[in-house]
């Protein structure tokens, strides 16, 4: 089921309507509005309408469009249950991507049954590449930055424990990029089968990270650093696991 075309496809979609195409501005208008935002509706038609592009089948339109229906309706549950329950964001994050994925599979199974697969079908992408290497970039951030925020470190003790330290700053966004670079990489070693440069990549990012909390003594910060990246380079290595 993991290498069928069709459910390749379809989570393909998933990742880059949910992750990719899909602002911040427009999360906080859904999380904000709930049922009353018109991002959520748009949110869930472009769900539907890239579902269908993809796929690139006529008969696979009424699909299409309960694959936009049904997660017009997880969304808006999962928007109230988030805004009534705050403290239980990271379940509602985790329950939603999950029923989202169990419809792409019955949605899968159910249209391989009725349709009998055109040549045009057989040339296709690769998709189990297509999919492992998108899933690792902003989706993986994404899910990383929510399974990690419960250990995020105190600002204030961070910043009464460094008040003599000289300030500084990090470059925009630097962190998800180096993550999804390095996730990057670590997939590709894994498909060529080069598992020792894995660990030259983990000891030289190790040198370079760690290195820049030597002497802070900022242990909350050195094992959340530490948690992230652990978790980043086990997500690309699971994901290529999976592809082999």
């Amino acid at each position: 089921m993991l290498s069928s075309p069709i459910l390749l496809k379809l989570v393909f979609v998933h990742l880059m309507g949910d992750f990719v195409l899909q602002t911040n501005k427009w999360v906080a208008q859904k999380e904000q509005k709930t049922w009353r935002s018109p991002l959520m509706y748009a949110h869930a038609l472009v769900h539907g309408l890239l579902a269908w592009l993809v796929v690139w089948q006529f008969a696979f339109w009424p699909f299409a469009a309960a694959i936009a229906g049904t997660h017009l309706l997880i969304d808006i549950a999962k928007t109230a249950l988030q805004k009534r329950y705050p403290q239980q964001s990271k379940v509602w994050f985790l329950l939603d991507q999950a029923l989202h994925l169990l419809i792409l599979v019955v949605t899968a199974v159910l249209f391989s049954r009725i349709q009998v697969w055109k040549a045009l079908n057989d040339i296709v992408l690769p998709w189990q590449l297509v999919t492992a290497y998108l899933f690792v970039t902003k989706p993986a951030s994404i899910l990383i930055k929510t399974l990690i925020s419960h250990w995020k470190p105190n600002p204030l003790t961070h910043l009464q424990d460094n008040r003599e330290a000289q300030p500084k700053t990090s470059l925009a966004e630097a962190g998800m990029w180096i993550g999804i670079i390095e996730r990057l990489l670590v997939l590709t070693f894994i498909l060529k089968g080069h598992w020792e440069a894995i660990g030259f990549l983990l000891a030289a990012k190790s040198v370079f990270r760690f290195g820049d909390l030597r002497g802070k003594h900022d242990m909350q910060l050195t094992e959340y650093i530490l948690i992230g990246t652990l978790m980043s380079f086990g997500l690309a290595i699971l994901t290529g696991l999976l592809v082999t």
